[in-house]
């Protein structure tokens, strides 16, 4: 039975990552327009470890949090199947990252389409990049329209959760805050790196 699913894992554990924009100018509340990537990587023996970077319209770094390594046992990936996954990274870490940053992101941006389930957890907005499709400045002639549902973001296009109509508008009025050149994808990269060091960090010291 799961009557406590949260705890069956053991407790997450959040190392804050914050980086100070010391002796820069902050944003005033009309023009900011604070971005989340969120991902995780899997360790090999270790389990998921999820990242959370805070960033400005810019991409300048404002925060970074992540988790422990968060790994459930066989009998575990057996009873929950194919939604271990989406749960252990939507509803589990994606939800305690979004909580505990201490710069709270007005948009949060995901690359997979199964995490916008994490939108059922928070009042941020979720979105997921659209990897098959991207923003250019120039469309050929007879391109294909985007799907209706989706809003550029600098050079990426954007889905959002179906129950949520209002994300869509919400970001579609601050869409013009973000470069138009900026590519969206490249700070997932930015993540993926930190949490790599990270771990790697962290076994040394633990000499495991």
């Amino acid at each position: 039975m799961f009557t406590e699913p949260h705890t069956e894992y053991g407790p997450l554990k959040s190392q804050i990552r914050r980086v100070e924009n010391s002796g820069m100018p902050r944003d005033s509340q009309h023009d900011r327009f604070h971005l989340g990537f969120l991902t995780a990587i899997e360790v090999p023996g270790r389990g998921f470890v999820g990242g959370l970077l805070v960033t400005n319209h810019y991409g300048r770094p404002l925060e970074f949090q992540c988790t422990t390594p968060v790994k459930p046992n066989r009998t575990q990936e057996i009873l929950y199947g194919p939604t271990l996954v989406p749960y252990l990274l939507g509803e589990l870490i994606g939800k305690t990252l979004v909580e505990k940053v201490g710069i709270k992101p007005d948009l949060v941006l995901t690359e997979e389409e199964q995490l916008l389930e994490l939108r059922k957890y928070v009042s941020t907005a979720v979105a997921c990049m659209d990897r098959d499709e991207k923003s250019s400045d120039a469309a050929a002639p007879n391109a294909p329209a985007a799907p209706a549902d989706n809003v550029a973001l600098g050079r990426n296009k954007l889905r959002f959760h179906a129950a949520h109509e209002s994300d869509r508008q919400q970001v579609e009025q601050r869409a013009h805050l973000i470069p138009g050149d900026a590519d969206l994808s490249e700070p997932f990269d930015r993540v993926r790196e930190a949490l790599k060091e990270t771990t790697a960090s962290n076994t040394q010291r633990t000499g495991s």
